[in-house]
């Protein structure tokens, strides 16, 4: 299904993980990843999901199904805007390692239902803050978003670079969370490090994403949606790739001596045009797209690209998978998974 999960022998000897490592956003796309990267390396691991319906809760089951085959996995289905619900997660199990990856996703979603962002973006966000400051983890990683950027065009995007131009509630919400988390780790000097994930795709991927969408509309000679005339450049990140660089960054806890907040882009540092991200599907599913050019939509950008200089500083990470061999990947699996 999957390439072999990455073996990190330094997962067992961190003091991260003497107790579960509390993974949020458990049945997601890039928690469901990473959660198996530590079950594989004998860690125990409590997955906190909500399961919502914003996208089929079927194939979310089908994420937790997996998971549950392993001992060393428990899941809590919970809302983490429900603060005595995620206060009793860490009342349990008082975990020195926090992996925070559950948010409300989509750009364009968050045109049709804003107050879902507030709720799961923010009034969650602030609930694990409040349970960190409280029990005060080793190392605690969240997730942001290469949205922050926003109308940024000084490309590749730069941690450095400013981010008070969003464009979209949902970078809105993210870019908040960047300042929440600035203010707990100063305040209670607790360290907490944010992800800027771009473009994540890949097997058991998110079916509001355009890789996923464009897949079953080609398989089934169905039009596709090409926004932006096509004009569009995209940082492509295969998921293999971003869920070991989130473990290799949960095993730097900050120094004493640094700064406890520090934010880090990670993505393929590689972008593609869109046209080339179609093409690539076309000769993988032996069919032409029928496509429906359509202008720019409200919220999004015409490109993205990860400066991730610091990320291979830092751990050494570098993406592996070229585009084509991910969307191959991906391709495989979704015939097989949908038969």
């Amino acid at each position: 299904m999957t390439d072999p999960i990455l073996s990190l022998p330094e997962l067992k000897s961190s003091a991260l993980c003497e107790t579960p490592v509390l993974v949020t956003g458990a049945a997601g796309f890039v928690g469901y990843y990473v959660s198996r990267i530590l079950l594989e390396n004998g860690i125990s691991v409590v997955g906190a999901d909500n399961v919502n319906d914003y996208y089929d809760p079927s194939l979310k089951e089908a994420r937790l199904y997996n998971l549950r085959q392993y001992p060393n996995f428990n899941f809590q289905r919970i809302d983490l805007a429900d603060s005595a619900a995620t206060a009793r997660v860490f009342d349990d199990y008082a975990p020195k390692g926090v992996i925070h990856l559950a948010a409300q996703a989509g750009v364009r979603y968050s045109l049709e239902n804003p107050h879902a962002y507030h709720r799961s973006n923010l009034t969650g966000f602030l609930n694990i803050l409040e349970n960190v400051r409280k029990y005060k983890p080793l190392h605690t990683v969240y997730a942001s978003s290469s949205s922050v950027y926003g109308a940024n065009q000084k490309i590749p995007f730069s941690v450095n670079d400013r981010t008070d131009s969003p464009v979209s509630l949902y970078a809105a919400t993210k870019k908040a969370n960047e300042a929440m988390a600035f203010s707990y780790a100063e305040m209670f000097k607790t360290p907490l490090t944010g992800l800027r994930f771009f473009t994540v795709y890949g097997p058991f991927g998110r079916p509001d994403m355009a890789y996923f969408s464009f897949t079953k509309n080609i398989a089934e000679n169905k039009p596709i949606n090409v926004f932006n005339h096509g004009e569009m450049m995209r940082d492509f990140t295969y998921i293999d790739d971003i869920a070991e660089g989130v473990i290799r960054l949960f095993l730097t806890v900050p120094k004493q001596e640094e700064h406890p907040h520090r934010l880090f882009n990670i993505g393929n540092n590689q972008p593609e045009k869109l046209g080339y991200f179609i093409e690539c599907l076309e000769e993988i599913l032996g069919k032409k797209a029928i496509k429906n050019y359509l202008p720019m939509q409200t919220g999004d950008v015409p490109a993205t690209y990860a400066d991730i200089d610091s990320l291979t500083a830092l751990t050494g990470f570098k993406p592996k998978t070229d585009l084509k061999t991910g969307l191959t990947k991906f391709a495989e699996w979704y015939c097989q998974y949908y038969r």
